[in-house]
């Protein structure tokens, strides 16, 4: 029987274990430079099998957030590089989460203090975390965006690809496509956020276009076999909405199949909470979703997440439903999920004060059951 702890050939990539870090915004990267301590922290946590890094901007525009990371500065490059090669010294393997947050974002953080920019001009019901003048931080609601011209999207498109490239530069193993979370590729899928009359507005077809130019893009550029992608079907996510998520996701399951992708990461339910959560009049069949992919043709590994323990992560291996299983904020408190989840031990608990922004605190110095941090 196959077990979570299981080696895995991941496109050629070895994992050690079927147990993959999810994407974590903490908020840690000044001016969009990941800091040396950026560095120590994904180091620790190296024993996962696969290592998905926070969610990183690929431009300026794709900013959303204070203090979150890019892949657009020779500084940011260098920033990375550093965690690249602390990961692999100790073993590990790691993708970036490739990011544009499209509407969920504040003039304050875009070029010029211009408009964020989204397929329509639609506010969305959502807010993003600020870092004031005078020091202080929190969240506040998210700009008034302006919709993207036409002719601007085979510019976000190479921006993309410009970020993938980068990205293999820097040592990653690969990239993880986030069209997830209501962030700019998914407001693009949704008829809640996209009500465009042109060629990338209206039918399921038109909506997934720029997901696709994205994908043909990246995995010309660096390989399928090095990418990643990330959706979230029916998650309420950053007011992401759409009445018929079935066809529309097995629309773009059918079409990722084509593209020799390393995983398919998939949020079940609403992220962060109910694993139940449905939109529309039915529930989602994921058994479907998977079944749409592999019948195309689809290889890559089927990576599952949202809200899994230990027992949930082994049945869904052993029963052959994930190739993989995400853990999110389970890896912030223990840096050695592998070791305690083979241990049967405890787990620490998480200092939810620290889990945006800040320093060392909550972010490097969990225990560990080897007595290290």
């Amino acid at each position: 029987m196959t077990s979570l702890f299981d080696s895995f050939d991941l496109s050629g990539l070895p994992l050690a274990n079927r147990i993959v870090m999810a994407p974590l915004t903490r908020n840690r990267s000044p001016k969009a430079i990941p800091q040396p301590i950026t560095a120590t922290y994904y180091a620790q946590r190296a024993s996962a099998g696969l290592l998905i890094t926070e969610a990183t901007a690929i431009s300026h525009q794709g900013q959303g957030y204070a203090d979150v990371p890019g892949l657009y500065t020779p500084e940011a490059l260098a920033g990375w590089r550093s965690v690249t090669q602390a990961v692999h010294a100790k073993g590990g393997k790691i993708v970036v989460q490739l990011w544009h947050v499209g509407r969920i974002s504040h003039t304050t953080l875009q070029p010029g203090g211009q408009a964020p920019v989204a397929p329509s001009a639609i506010q969305a019901k959502a807010q993003t975390y600020l870092i004031n003048a005078d020091g202080s931080s929190g969240f506040a609601p998210t700009s008034l965006p302006r919709a993207l011209d036409t002719s601007e999207l085979p510019g976000i498109v190479e921006d993309y690809r410009l970020a993938a490239r980068a990205a293999i530069d820097a040592g990653f193993d690969g990239v993880e496509i986030h069209a997830a979370n209501g962030y700019l590729i998914d407001q693009f899928l949704r008829s809640g956020s996209n009500h465009r009359t042109d060629v990338y507005g209206g039918s399921i077809e038109n909506r997934t276009r720029l997901l696709f130019e994205v994908v043909a893009a990246i995995t010309e550029e660096i390989g399928g076999a090095r990418t990643g992608i990330r959706l979230s079907p029916v998650t309420p996510a950053n007011d992401a909405f759409d009445p018929e998520p079935q066809p529309l996701f097995e629309h773009v399951a059918n079409g990722l199949a084509s593209y020799g992708l390393s995983f398919v990461h998939v949020i079940e339910g609403a992220t962060g909470g109910s694993r139940d959560y449905q939109q529309g009049d039915t529930p989602f069949d994921y058994t479907a979703f998977k079944q749409s992919y592999r019948q195309a043709g689809g290889q890559g590994a089927w990576m599952v997440n949202n809200g899994y323990d230990k027992d949930m992560a082994e049945q869904a291996i052993a029963s052959g439903a994930a190739d993989l299983v995400a853990f999110g904020k389970l890896f912030i408190a223990n840096p050695d999920l592998v070791e305690r989840f083979r241990a049967d031990t405890p787990l620490n608990e998480a200092d939810t004060s620290s889990f945006y922004g800040g320093d060392e605190r909550g972010y490097t110095d969990y225990g560990t059951l080897a007595g290290s941090q």
